[in-house]
This record gives structure tokens, C-alpha cells and sequence, in this order.
């Protein structure tokens, strides 16, 4: 990958370090031996596996009752460690349990490189579906961003065992291992410092991988935004030194499409506010995640081949950093969107929703049954639902619903928001016929019915996820840093979607 010339970059620096990764995922029906850390599950009542050797009144004196969440690991002489893995109460586990507890195993198994998972009998899941979920909390616990470090101290997986999952596990493992494979992609992209990945770099990254999954991509620069009358993208790198970029990645399956998608990802490679300029705050510090709503569209896009995804789909990442200087866009200035609207500036932090407008556009000409865009776009979102719930708001009834079973049955949470009309006359300009930016409240509603103006007459879901899109701690299967939230989302709507009603 080409970097620019006045970067202290290293030539052979991989902005996605995990595609280089590619952990053996099997699931036998029994341990076949080649793992140094077994996990089995112990519940708060109920017998424990005599594998452990040790009874409950033992766990209980080294503190393990057998609570969701903990582990124990119990070292043995042969150098194969048994660990004892939370289960909490009853045999039976839901979706996010499992998850979970696969997530608390192999961080406890965290100086282990090959790893084996017995799930109980009776654990209550379908068993493809059992495996997927195993695999997806123990790779994403166990995710690092170590690229830039000269020593990296994290142990890579390099090889995990499902055991006793039951019928199907070994597709449900493999279908697990790429959704791990997309997320950690998103991860990846949105952990890069912004001086390593610019949109430029963006764009020849995705020129260069999406063919590898299956995608076609076009990229357009500065000169042909121009043509196309991208003002809302133009109008925000305006500040910059580093030219824009609009990435254009299309899917299409090998039979006859069911549907054809469009999506729409925000992708700020760095968000210094422009001349409302940020407070310097760790937020601030967050920015370079800014694209994380581009990153989760194309990591969700690089899986869909192989999930079998039977729908088209279609997206617009919209890529440029967000810069102030003198030839920056100006409080009060007018951009013209591509399709003529224009749009009085009020706000220049409030930029995502500019470029976006511009994609939404470009998605509208192609008449798709539906479209969906993901942004980290408000803060306000993050002050409503905090750091563990998306935001999602639409148009279309039946379009929200799969977004947010969706959500639910990856575990990345999402809750609807209202399109609520009402607050529409907050966006009026006295020049222009919109503008960027609404009221003091309600400022993911304001921004969603901005977005709307764009979509009119098609079913559309806006997904706010500008409080997921990292993590402060070491929270299960949320690594610190960036989450990839949304790139399981959409596979999972995407693979699933069916047409609803029109809006």
C-alpha cells in the first residue's frame, strides 16, 4: 500500500493487521487433544465436570461460585491449563451468555495460543448457532491492535476448538470465524492513528482487498467529487491538506438477487470540529474512530461471499478528514448537495450529516429497496443510550425492525428512536433550504431528520452509533479501544433482509 512521501511511515505497515491472521476453528465432537487451555462451563448449582478435579466447596475457597463472568484457571502438570468458566444459574444459556462466557474464557486463557471450549450438554442452543457464538466471543475477546507496537506482549490465537456444540457446529463455526474475521477489519481500520490512514490510504486500501472478498470497488478523488457535485464532501475537506475521497464497493451475488441494498458510511478520518473546533478532551483524542460507520459497511461487505448473502448491495463510504485553516469551510456559508438542495453551514462539527447527504443522493439514483446508513454522528446519541446502545431511526417500520433484531442477535445493541417531525423547523434556514444544525436537544433526532430530506419516497434506517463505536475497558468481548460495532449488525440485516413496506 502506497503511502505519501512526507510520512514517517514504514512501507510494509498494514493498516489491517487481522486479515493477516487466520486462527484454525474446528468443532469436534470430542477434544482431540492439540489444546494447552480447555474451558468447561460450571454453573451456580448442579454438578461440576469432573474434569476440573476439584469439587465446589474447592472453587468456592479459591472464590469461584460459578457466576457469570468468572473463571478460574487451574494449572496442570503436563502444561495444559483446565479453566472453569462462569456459567451463572441453570443449564440452559441464551445467545449473549454463551457469548459472554466464551469471551471471559479466552481472556482467562489469555497466555495460550491454542484453545478448546466444552459447552455442557443441554446448553440450550441450536448447535451451528451454538459454535458461531463460541468462536465469535472468544477471537473478538482476544482481539489486539499491536500493528504499530515494536514488541508486541499479546498472544494471538492461532488455533480454537468447539466441543460438543452438537449438530452443524462445524458450518456454524466457520460462519462464526468470518463475522470475527469482518469485525476485527472494522477494528482494525478505526484503531489506525489518522496520520497512518488517510482517505487517500483509505481508498487504496479498499482498491486493493475488495476484489480479495468478492467486491468491486471504485474510488473517486477531488476532481471527479467535483463532477459529480459532491458539495457536502468537498465543502468539509475544505479545510484540508489531504485530498477526499468517496469509495464506491459493490456486491453482487452469484444467482439472481433477492433485494438490492444500498448503504451509507461515514468515514471522518479525523474530526478536529473544523472552525468549531473540539475542546481538546479524550473525545477529541477518539476522532481518528470518526469513520468507524465506513469501516463497519466495508468489513461487513468483505464477509458477505462467504455468509452466501443472496441480496445486491451497494455503498458510498464518504472519506475525508475535518480540518480548520484558511481555506476551511465557514460558519454560514451554503454547500450545494448532489442533487441541488443547499445547505446553510450553522455548525462545522456537525459535518457528517454534509457528506452523508451527498451518498444518500448517489444511493437514491440507483432506486434500491431500501437503504441503511451507519455514522458516528451525535453526541447526543451517546448521552441518550451511552457507550453499549446504537441509536436507530427510519422511515420505514418494517426496515427499523430488522435493524434491530439485527442488533439483538448479534449483541450489538440497538434502540429506536422517533423520526419525530415536530422538531423539522429547527433545521429551516433564512438563506439556504436547510441547514446542518438543529436546537440544543434532541440532536440525534435533528440529525436523522436531516438525513431524511435526502431519502424521501424510499425506505431508509439511519444507525447513530457515535457512543459504540469504542470501548474505555476491557469488557468482554469488547476489547479497549475501537468496538467494530455495527460490521456484525449489518452482515446479520443483510444476509436476513427481506423487503418491507414502501415508506
Amino acid at each position: 500500500m502506497a503511502h505519501s512521501p512526507n510520512k514517517l511511515i514504514p512501507e510494509s505497515y498494514d493498516p489491517a493487521p487481522s486479515l493477516q491472521r487466520d486462527p484454525a476453528v474446528s468443532a469436534p465432537s470430542a477434544l482431540t487433544g492439540a489444546a494447552t487451555a480447555v474451558g468447561y462451563f460450571v454453573s451456580t448449582d448442579g454438578d461440576v465436570p469432573a474434569e476440573l478435579g476439584l469439587g465446589r466447596a474447592a472453587l468456592a475457597a479459591a472464590g469461584f461460585t460459578g457466576a457469570a463472568g468468572q473463571s478460574l484457571v487451574l494449572p496442570r502438570e503436563d502444561a495444559t491449563a483446565v479453566i472453569a468458566v462462569g456459567a451463572g444459574s441453570g443449564a440452559a444459556r441464551t445467545a449473549d451468555e454463551l457469548r459472554d462466557a466464551a469471551a471471559a474464557f479466552a481472556r482467562a486463557a489469555g497466555r495460550h495460543a491454542k484453545l478448546a471450549l466444552v459447552l455442557p450438554a443441554g446448553h440450550g442452543l441450536q448447535g451451528a448457532h451454538a459454535a458461531q457464538l463460541s468462536v465469535e466471543g472468544a477471537l473478538l475477546a482476544r482481539y489486539r491492535f499491536n500493528a504499530l507496537q515494536t514488541a508486541p506482549k499479546d498472544i494471538a490465537v492461532d488455533s480454537l476448538e468447539v466441543v460438543g456444540a452438537g449438530e452443524g457446529a462445524a458450518a456454524g463455526a466457520a460462519r462464526g470465524k468470518v463475522l470475527v474475521r469482518s469485525a476485527s477489519l472494522a477494528r482494525d481500520l478505526a484503531n489506525n492513528p489518522p496520520g497512518h490512514l488517510t482517505a487517500t490510504e483509505y481508498a487504496d486500501f479498499a482498491t486493493e482487498q475488495g476484489p480479495e472478498f468478492g467486491l468491486t470497488v471504485e474510488t473517486y478523488d477531488k476532481a471527479a467529487l467535483i463532477e459529480l457535485g459532491c458539495g457536502g464532501l468537498l465543502g468539509v475537506n475544505a479545510g484540508s491538506h489531504e485530498e477526499p475521497r468517496m469509495i464506491v464497493l459493490r456486491y453482487k451475488p452469484s444467482s439472481e438477487p433477492t433485494a438490492h441494498l444500498a448503504f451509507v458510511g461515514k468515514g471522518i478520518m479525523y474530526d478536529s470540529g473544523g472552525i468549531s473546533l473540539k475542546p481538546s478532551d479524550p473525545m477529541h483524542l477518539a476522532m481518528k474512530m470518526d469513520m468507524a460507520g465506513s469501516a463497519a459497511v466495508l468489513a461487513a461487505m468483505t464477509g458477505l461471499r462467504d455468509l452466501g448473502a443472496t441480496a445486491e448491495v451497494s455503498a458510498w463510504l464518504m472519506c475525508t478528514d475535518n480540518m480548520p485553516s484558511g481555506t476551511a469551510t465557514k460558519l454560514g456559508d451554503v454547500l450545494t448537495a448532489r442533487n441541488g438542495t443547499t445547505v446553510e453551514v450553522k455548525n462545522t462539527d456537525a459535518e457528517g450529516r454534509l457528506v452523508m447527504m451527498d451518498a444518500l443522493c448517489l444511493a437514491m439514483e440507483e432506486t434500491p429497496d431500501a437503504i441503511v446508513d451507519i455514522a458516528t454522528l451525535t453526541g447526543a446519541a451517546m448521552a441518550a443510550l451511552g457507550t453499549l446502545v446504537g441509536a436507530t431511526i427510519g422511515n420505514d417500520q418494517p426496515l427499523v425492525d430488522q435493524v434491530t433484531a439485527a442488533a439483538a442477535a448479534t449483541g450489538e445493541s440497538a434502540w429506536q428512536l422517533p423520526l419525530e417531525t415536530r422538531y423539522r423547523s429547527q433545521l429551516n434556514s433564512d438563506i439556504a433550504d436547510i441547514s446542518n444544525m438543529g436546537g440544543p436537544t434532541a440532536g440525534a433526532i435533528t440529525a436523522a431528520l436531516f438525513l431524511s430530506e435526502f431519502v424521501k419516497g424510499t425506505p431508509w434506517a439511519h444507525i447513530d452509533i457515535a457512543g459504540t463505536m469504542k470501548s474505555d475497558t476491557d469488557d468482554s468481548w469488547r476489547p479497549r479501544g475501537a468496538t467494530g460495532y455495527g460490521t456484525r449488525l449489518l452482515s446479520e440485516l443483510i444476509v436476513n433482509f427481506t423487503k418491507g413496506s414502501q415508506a
